[in-house]
């Protein structure tokens, strides 16, 4: 009797010890599992932000973003969309605040990435600058001066399109291809008689020089430039809430901003952050702010749904027609997206 249980004991040892086997090893991959969902959700964001002014930098230097999320995030600054374009494309950064020329230049290459909101209408905030020591009164002075503007930017687009209402051809000028860094540099040498660009190089240079045209002006002759944030469509799949978040922090910056633009700009708390941020001089910020038109979110509805994408195209066209981009998609209804503004 004896020597016949001995099997079934053995038996059983072994059941026992298979089963608490498995049993801790999905344990195991249960603990593992959770450990890579904290490591996921703590993984910071990556943010590509530009030197433009505008309402929602103080909401960035308060860490709203951050805390109306509950998502780390990293700041980087860029000084050109081009390079933030370029970020974006090789995966280095996961949202860009870019404008509609290099977006238009992008989404024609088909990089995958979507706007999906719209920081400013431009206006005032780029402008052309002459330099007092060139002799430049008015347009027609501008031929065979140089002009230096970051190429394929919404400065450069509204450069070549200023010099298409007044009848200048391109070839009529110099333009040179500087960073905004390089063209305050080169504006202090006295290497360059123009510039179109923003901050905070255009302080810098309209305080030895006089403004000939700007964005807002530039607009109204029919070719409107915005600053938006686009997102890389992988990464907008798999956050939806924390892009939800983030549109949600950026409109109540926008509509404290609109509630009462005065009150905003003499807030010398609101003025400090975005200098700080910008690298502007505080006394031109209230300005440049007044410059621009930022769209509360019925306005984003409105434009994303319907003419944004028409904006793009257009854009892209008239890049073409200067050599500027290869190729113009029929559509770039792909490249916009609303979803995260839907209240």
């Amino acid at each position: 009797m004896r020597s016949k249980s001995k099997p079934l004991i053995i038996t059983a040892i072994v059941v026992v010890a298979i089963a608490a086997f498995v049993y801790f090893q999905s344990k195991s991959t249960r603990v593992t599992e959770t450990t890579q969902t904290i490591e996921q959700s703590s993984k910071a964001v990556v943010i590509a932000y530009q030197t433009g002014v505008d309402p929602t930098k103080v909401a960035q230097a308060d860490g709203d973003y951050e805390k109306n999320s509950q998502q780390s995030i990293n700041w980087k600054k860029f000084d050109t969309g081009a390079d933030v374009v370029n970020a974006l494309a090789s995966g280095d950064v996961d949202i860009g605040n870019i404008g509609t020329s290099p977006l238009a230049a992008a989404t024609s290459r088909d990089l995958p990435i979507e706007v999906f909101f719209v920081a400013a209408k431009l206006g005032g905030s780029e402008a052309l600058v002459v330099s007092n020591k060139s002799g430049i009164k008015k347009p027609e002075d501008l031929k065979g001066k140089t002009i230096a503007v970051p190429f394929v930017s919404t400065a450069h687009y509204s450069l070549l399109s200023a010099l298409k209402h007044w009848n200048i051809s391109d070839a009529d000028v110099k333009i040179v291809n500087l960073r905004p860094p390089e063209i305050s540099a080169a504006w202090e040498r006295g290497d360059i008689d123009a510039t179109y660009v923003w901050e905070p190089a255009l302080s810098k240079a309209s305080a030895t020089g006089k403004i000939l045209t700007d964005s807002k002006q530039v607009g109204e002759w029919g070719a409107p430039t915005f600053d938006v944030w686009v997102v890389r469509k992988d990464f907008a799949e798999k956050n939806p809430e924390f892009l939800k978040s983030f549109v949600q922090t950026s409109l109540k910056q926008i509509n404290e901003y609109n509630k009462d633009p005065k009150a905003f700009e003499s807030n010398s708390a609101n003025i400090s952050k975005i200098a700080q941020l910008t690298g502007s001089n505080a006394q031109d910020i209230p300005l440049l702010l007044s410059g621009n038109n930022y769209l509360n979110q019925q306005q984003q509805l409105e434009l994303l749904k319907t003419d944004f994408a028409k904006n793009i195209f257009d854009t892209a066209t008239f890049l073409k027609s200067q050599g500027k981009v290869d190729k113009v998609k029929a559509d770039y209804q792909g490249n916009v997206t609303a979803a995260f503004i839907q209240p």
